[in-house]
């Protein structure tokens, strides 16, 4: 088999200038170089950037696909929208990892497939179908973190008693970028439904009278500020910290009683039991995405 990689960039948050994008051009002559997009695929030769820097100093996300099975994302944020001390809880190492850098955090993901065989295409949607993860992580999601986590305890990275993080609720009605997140991290769908067993609903954001509400209550130079940000182009990271102060009230507010945290062994266990009943023609349960 021959091999092929595949390196996408995006830049979310600013666009690239012109210095920027030469530096970018003299790693790569043949690469699809746009002020936010760096695209590249290798039949032969490599790759002559280094991914950890360019998303330190350029992108917001990266995606990296190899024919022999070898899949990579990374999404950076603002700490800000992202506490790394939250995000280690999750991302301890190995196939999660978290990393600071200056006001950010950078996540990244991977997982290793040694029979290889995945079959790569030029720009084939991965990337649109992943990057907004990032948004719903920046809006107080963390279910995309706790698939992560749950990677890792699926390639053996943690000890058998090690105790899962919080699992967020919602895990039984994942949104469809969640989906594409655990289907691209190879997720066991019978070890992903023992995450999401006893897992309360997520919590819906308010309809329109209640955001009407929830903006009534806010005081006047919170409201001015949010308009200057709007206004100075600044929507998205505004729409995700608004996003998490909701989300975190409604949490608040219906008194979500968590459940006593699992093992990594119990989670196997229960995952390899649903398993066998499925195998012996019990069926088993499907993961609806979230509408």
């Amino acid at each position: 088999m021959s091999e092929y990689q595949y390196y996408e960039f995006q830049a979310i948050d600013r666009p690239l200038t012109r210095a920027q994008m030469a530096a970018l051009r003299a790693c790569s002559s043949r690469a699809t170089i746009t002020p936010t997009r760096f695209v590249n695929s290798y039949s032969y030769g490599r790759f002559k950037g280094n991914e950890r820097k360019w998303m330190e100093r350029y992108f917001d996300a990266f995606l990296y696909q190899a024919n022999w099975g070898a899949r990579h994302l990374s999404l950076r944020l603002p700490s800000a929208q992202l506490p790394f001390k939250e995000a280690r809880r999750y991302c301890g190492g190995g196939a999660a990892e978290v990393r600071r850098h200056g006001r950010y955090v950078i996540l990244d993901l991977s997982s290793d497939d040694e029979g290889g065989g995945d079959w790569v295409e030029e720009d084939d949607g991965q990337m649109a179908s992943l990057v907004p993860l990032r948004g719903e992580v920046a809006g107080g999601d963390l279910r995309p973190l706790y698939l992560a986590w749950l990677g890792r305890a699926q390639a053996g990275e943690l000890e058998p008693d090690a105790v899962e993080p919080p699992p967020p609720p919602g895990l039984g009605s994942l949104t469809a970028p969640q989906e594409a997140l655990a289907d691209f991290l190879r997720l066991d769908r019978d070890l992903l439904l023992a995450a999401a067993d006893g897992s309360p609903p997520s919590s819906p954001l308010a309809d329109v009278g209640d955001l009407r509400a929830w903006v009534r209550e806010l005081p006047e130079s919170r409201k001015s500020e949010l308009l200057v940000g709007l206004l100075r182009g600044d929507g998205e990271r505004l729409r995700s910290d608004i996003v998490r102060d909701i989300r975190s009230a409604a949490e608040a507010g219906t008194g979500v009683v968590r459940r006593p945290p699992r093992t990594v062994a119990s989670l196997v266990e229960h995952g390899e039991r649903r398993s066998r009943a499925r195998a012996t023609g019990r069926g088993r349960r499907r993961l609806p995405a979230e509408q």
